[in-house]
């Protein structure tokens, strides 16, 4: 008994041990990569070097690329543009369209909202380029239908296997996280109005809308009776209606505050460059601020979006660059803009001394009286879960990748949809902090990949052209 005993005191010490040390790892990564901005730094270069050697294609073909967006290109086994855009767009649009800006503008003020949209429109090219890369290095299954993402990229055209794997790897940890994040911000959104039942440790709000996200989901992936994918069946009604709802209400703020808005742009652009930034030593904060939360909303350069663009049955691979281009646009020239124009719009004395979730339901609520706590729990639900759905499709693929399995990835939806309760119930600081690790080990690979390797895809850029004269 006594040898038990110590041996199991011994494991528990080696396991915090080896705990300890992954924290560690995790946490050196994330601040050597997120905290000293060398992501920021390999976003925009990329960003910058993509949009010269596509001539600047997103501004150049705009128009084409929205008529692109709208034409019925599906086969019998594909998915067409649009059912791609809105599963890019799933993931895009989640709770950092809202907690993200509203960090940005808390620190960097109304400029940063600025440089959110220049490196948007920036980074915009290298959606193109990664995404017309899926769509090159696809795989085609038995079926008829594709499967890609950046580990194929890395196999078929770099012969390295390894390293698509732990591409894979970092995909399927990021999306543990982003699962956990975006469950948590479903629950926390509805607790921070309704408090019913907070006495009760099982019967309380939390839980229960933990347990009941978790089942959608799961019904959604496991017993839909949907004829084509039922995640992008199920994509294909949200996405739309959160766009619609969310763009609507805007509006309606806007047109509510119309003498307000001449001062607002004016803010945004006097502090973008002013020189009361420039002199105070704050302007870094400002360009800072504003780029990272353009570059980390959009996710342009994480390969994430890659995953969707190589499902498209489409002839010209140009052509779904193009789609995941305007999906960058829409994010954070439109979403993330109407969340900025929300706060923008409020008064200070509703909104100072708040941070977080906690302003912009504040501003809301302001806006919109006694219908902004509700509509915010509304938004953030089909925010959130569009961003599960997406992320349950992005693994997938990564999971194939890995090995192909059915039962493999059985179990990757099933810890997916247990994480959506673990997360609902829990703030998980190390799970979440994983989500950042993964995302940023998988961007790290992508610029460095598809930056040596882009010819293919502007090959297919100057081919569509031509079909253009």
């Amino acid at each position: 008994i006594k040898y038990d005993i110590l041996s199991t005191n011994l494991i528990r010490k080696i396991g915090g041990i080896k705990m300890t040390g992954i924290y560690k790892i995790v946490d050196s990564v994330n601040n050597l990569l997120w905290g000293k901005n060398i992501l920021v730094f390999m976003l925009i270069g990329a960003a910058l070097y993509f949009s010269f050697k596509t001539k600047f294609m997103q501004f150049r073909l705009f128009n084409k690329i929205v008529k692109v967006l709208f034409k019925n290109e599906k086969g019998k086994h594909g998915i067409s543009s649009l059912e791609t855009f809105f599963l890019g767009t799933a993931c895009r649009v989640g709770a950092g369209n809202i907690a993200g800006v509203v960090a940005a503008i808390s620190v960097g003020g109304p400029g940063s909202i600025f440089w959110m949209w220049l490196v948007a429109m920036l980074g915009s090219a290298t959606a193109f380029i990664e995404s017309s890369l899926a769509v090159i290095y696809r795989k085609k299954e038995k079926d008829g239908s594709y499967t890609g993402g950046t580990p194929f990229i890395i196999e078929k055209r770099l012969n390295m296997r390894w390293l698509g794997i732990i591409y894979a790897l970092a995909s399927v940890v990021c999306y543990f996280g982003v699962t956990q994040v975006m469950s948590n911000s479903i629950t926390g959104s509805i607790t921070s109005v309704y408090t019913w039942g907070a006495d009760n440790k099982f019967f309380n709000l939390q839980n229960i809308s933990s347990i009941a996200v978790a089942i959608l989901v799961a019904y959604i992936i496991f017993f839909s009776k949907s004829k084509k994918d039922s995640i992008i069946a199920s994509l294909n009604k949200i996405v739309p209606f959160m766009a619609i709802i969310y763009v609507v209400a805007v509006i309606y703020i806007l047109v509510t505050n119309l003498t307000s808005i001449p001062a607002m742009i004016g803010n945004i652009f006097s502090q973008a460059f002013g020189t009361k930034e420039v002199l105070g030593g704050t302007f870094g904060a400002v360009v800072m601020n504003g780029v990272r939360r353009g570059l980390f909303s959009n996710e342009a350069g994480s390969g994430n979006s890659n995953y969707a663009a190589a499902a498209v049955h489409i002839d010209i691979p140009a052509k779904q660059g193009m789609v995941q281009a305007f999906g960058v646009f829409i994010d954070t020239l439109v979403i993330c803009s109407a969340t900025a124009f929300i706060v923008l719009l409020a008064p200070k004395s509703t909104i100072s001394g708040l941070s977080g979730m906690a302003l912009f339901q504040a501003a809301m609520s302001h806006h919109l009286d006694g219908f902004g706590a509700l509509f915010v729990v509304i938004l953030m639900f089909f925010f959130c879960i569009s961003t599960i759905l997406a992320v349950a499709f992005y693994g997938r693929s990564a999971v194939n990748f890995i090995h192909e399995s059915k039962y493999l990835n059985i179990a990757y939806q099933v810890i997916l949809i247990l994480m959506i309760y673990i997360g609902g119930i829990k703030q998980d600081i190390f799970i979440w902090s994983l989500a950042d690790f993964g995302l940023g080990i998988m961007t790290v690979i992508n610029i460095l990949v598809i930056i040596p390797i882009a010819k293919p895809a502007l090959d297919s850029l100057r081919d569509y052209e031509k079909t253009l004269k």
